[in-house]
């Protein structure tokens, strides 16, 4: 089988393999994504991400977490393909299309992009939950973190508003968690502390990934159910372990995510092999 070239990339220490299959067909799936995942056998990530051509957008993304399944968002992972797209053109704008919707990306200058994550939904179905429930206080059964606040972002969400999050254990927690009853399609886990108006402590166990170094959607989750419970502005930084991450509501409801996009190195492997 032909060797696939690949990029790494990281948004705030959220690392992805980037595979670009815009010209030639690449086939990726559950066994070669987590292969490339594995970062004692393979060349180790938190998620892939292939680049595919588009007929009404630049490019279509696909995106599978670390455990090998396939999933509708990586905002990190969004970026820094957008990043890849933004310097081959010279333009300041792309839209990028992916399984959970369109999404619209801007050079920000200094390295940064910013892109529309779109429109959280809070509907019970939309996260989707496996029942119907008040998604702004979902009981997990954590009686020492009280409610979850869950809402689709792409991807499955539970946010948990914690007085002080260095002191959760956000691995015990979000690993049991992630697979609760409540979520069919499991989700991911975030513990955030409002530190004031305009600032989110952040930290989120991603489903099929684990604790990361950030986390795009759950970034954008986090802040959108902090703005729908009244506790923040709707421009705000959500600081995570990797670094910091500008988070704006629009008028339309839209959340746009401005952060970092950085490239590692690149390389070029056998699927055959690493599978």
């Amino acid at each position: 089988m032909t060797a696939i070239d690949f990029r790494k990339m990281h948004g705030l220490g959220n690392d992805v393999v980037v595979i670009d299959a815009r010209r030639h067909e690449i086939a990726i799936g559950h066994r070669l994504a987590r292969a490339i995942a594995d970062r004692h056998r393979g060349i180790g990530c938190d998620q892939i991400i292939r680049i595919g051509p588009a007929v009404d957008a630049d490019a279509y993304l696909q995106f599978w977490n670390a455990d090998g399944d396939e999933v509708g968002a990586c905002g990190n992972g969004t970026r820094c393909v957008a990043r890849i797209l933004l310097d081959e053109t010279g333009g300041n704008a792309i839209v990028l299309r992916t399984r959970a919707g369109e999404l619209a990306c801007t050079d920000a200058g200094s390295g940064s992009v910013a892109v529309d994550m779109g429109r959280p939904d809070f509907d019970w179905q939309a996260v989707p939950l496996a029942r119907a429930a008040d998604t702004l206080a979902v009981d997990l059964g954590e009686r020492d973190l009280g409610r979850a606040v869950t809402l689709g972002m792409g991807n499955p969400h539970a946010v948990f508003f914690v007085p002080d999050v260095t002191a959760v254990d956000v691995a015990d927690i979000g690993r049991r968690l992630e697979h609760h009853p409540m979520f069919p399609e499991r989700a991911n886990i975030g513990f955030a502390q409002v530190l004031d108006r305009t600032s989110l402590r952040l930290r989120v166990w991603e489903r099929g990934a684990g604790l990361t170094k950030a986390c795009g959607t759950g970034a954008c989750a986090a802040f959108a159910a902090a703005e729908r419970k009244g506790l923040v502005e709707r421009s705000i930084r959500a600081l995570l372990d990797g670094g910091e991450l500008g988070l704006e509501a629009r008028p339309d409801g839209h959340v746009v995510m401005t952060g970092p996009a950085a490239a590692a190195f690149t390389g070029r492997f056998d699927p055959e092999t690493l599978a």
